[in-house]
């Protein structure tokens, strides 16, 4: 390659090349890489102060940092020597350890462009979040700060993934407290529900037991959906059996509970799946329901923060639709069979709630109209056809709803103003009606 066009190339050149350096940097991986002092004191008051302290460090051609792994360094002199650094450079492999040498080196906008570069990574590979994994690696590295741009980015990407489809072996117990810690009592975005996050900590903390314990808990914890299945819940397997090892378990489980949200939790859950595993002190319990009764907890949302949708349930449910309609694009479109000029309903999957249920319909009709127990009123709403977007606004803490009809937003029904805490999406039909549900996209 030519030289002296480009200052930048030029200087890689010199990037761990043991011809042009004069000290050796030992990492904690026992990697030796090499470097130039004069251009590291320049470009880090760190190096400066650990090379030029007429301390031995001054003397010596060598120099340990016994935290800061190969991987991290070589990201360090990248940025030291070229001010800047590849992209390419930047792995899931290596980008906790880039991020906490940064920090050690005191090189706040090389902070921020790992940041951005993981930023862009999570838009593109949305289907590939390896988020759990890399929060697991960070926790294990970097204390717990609020400030920490990595960490809020790594939280926010693991807090919108369901915890159930999180497999046991990509968070660590201290990965999942940093995601509960912040995210606890927090306007967060979120979307486990509160005994999922209790499920899954508890089982996770069985897997660091002995793999009896693990496979106990994952038979004695069932999800909520298999709770759904389940006409009483003091069926579940082995009932009332303690878990293999339960003292050891909950001890794993320690650090976590302060930061789960019992009250979240629906009465029934904890006294006839959660209490009897004797994972969780009966003090815990008790101060719930003690909570329940001084105070009106019942309307609590099961998730904490702000809760936000699980995109895999918005589609209709095959077994709550009629005879007559057809579902197709996975889920995501139903229409009436050819010719067929009855109406016949279909319920969503996915379910907006706080706790509790009422099977009682609220209805827009396409000719404009609302309707709730029979009571129909022709007002403020325009009628409707084919190729009509409807997005429906409920506000689960007012308990109110408003439709958006083609683009315009109209206010909210004024006498719906106190819905029940669990709602299902539900489109009644005849032929050629069609129907697409999708998440509200601002």
């Amino acid at each position: 390659m030519t030289r002296g066009y480009s200052l930048e190339k030029d200087l890689r050149l010199l990037i761990n090349n043991p011809k042009y350096s004069d000290i050796e940097i030992l990492c904690e991986d026992e990697k030796k890489l090499h470097g130039c002092r004069a251009i590291l004191a320049a470009r880090s008051e760190v190096f400066d102060r650990l090379l030029y302290n007429g301390m031995k460090e001054s003397h010596e051609n060598k120099i340990s940092f016994p935290k800061i792994n190969s991987a991290g360094m070589e990201i360090i002199l990248e940025y030291t020597y070229t001010g800047s650094v590849e992209k390419e450079s930047l792995t899931k492999d290596n980008i906790v350890e880039a991020f906490y040498a940064a920090d050690y080196f005191q090189l706040p906008d090389l902070q921020d462009f790992i940041t951005k570069i993981f930023e862009n990574t999570l838009e593109k590979n949305k289907n590939e979040n390896c988020s759990p994994e890399l929060l697991s690696k960070f926790a294990e590295k970097i204390p717990l700060t609020e400030d920490n741009s990595l960490l809020n980015l790594l939280v926010e990407a693991v807090a919108t993934i369901p915890l159930n489809t999180i497999g046991f072996d990509r968070l660590s117990i201290a990965g999942l407290k940093y995601l509960l810690s912040c995210t606890h009592e927090k306007d967060a975005p979120f979307v486990t529900p509160e005994y999922e996050v209790f499920r899954y900590s508890a089982i996770l903390a069985a897997k660091q037991v002995s793999n009896c314990a693990y496979k106990a808990l994952m038979k004695q914890l069932p999800t909520l959906e298999q709770i759904k299945l389940i006409e009483n819940p003091m069926q579940v397997e082995n009932e009332n059996k303690l878990v293999t090892d339960h003292q050891k378990v909950a001890k794993e489980l320690e650090p976590l509970v302060s930061f789960i949200d019992f009250k979240r939790i629906e009465g029934q859950i904890l006294t006839d799946i959660i209490d009897p595993l004797e994972i969780i002190s009966t003090k815990i319990i008790l101060d719930v329901y003690r909570q329940r009764v001084r105070s009106n907890i019942s309307n609590i949302n099961n998730i904490r923060g702000v809760p936000i949708p699980n995109y895999s349930n918005y589609v209709w449910d095959e077994t709550a639709c009629g005879s007559r309609l057809i579902i197709e694009d996975n889920g995501k479109v139903v229409y009436a069979q050819n010719n067929w000029f009855d109406l016949q309903s279909v319920r969503a999957k996915v379910a907006f709630e706080n706790k509790g249920y009422q099977s009682t319909g609220w209805v827009l009709g396409s000719d404009g109209s609302y309707s709730h127990a029979s009571n129909r009123i022709y007002n403020n709403y325009p009628s409707f056809g084919d190729g009509s977007k409807i997005t429906v606004h409920l506000d689960m803490n007012k308990r109110t709803c408003a439709f958006t009809i083609n683009g315009t937003k109209y206010p909210a029904i004024s006498s719906w103003n106190n819905l029940p805490s669990k709602l299902y999406p539900v489109v009644t039909l005849k032929y050629p009606g069609r129907f697409r549900i999708q998440p509200h996209q601002k």
